[in-house]
């Protein structure tokens, strides 16, 4: 069975920003959306700790 991931964004907010901007969202934006959050974190802490740190900051993005 898949690792299933918790999503770690808000989907409320997005759907109100997208609205905001006169577009819809599909159902499955928000789980790509979620899933690219992840992979920048997972980058970003890679990063850091190629830079021997374990404090993630803004720079690592």
């Amino acid at each position: 069975m898949a690792n299933k991931k918790e999503s770690l964004i808000v989907a409320s907010k997005i759907k109100a920003y997208i609205k905001s901007k006169k577009m819809m969202t599909s159902s499955d934006a928000l789980k790509a959306i979620s899933d690219k959050v992840y992979c920048m974190l997972d980058d970003a802490i890679a990063r850091t700790k190629a830079n021997r740190r374990s404090t993630v900051k803004p720079q690592d993005l």
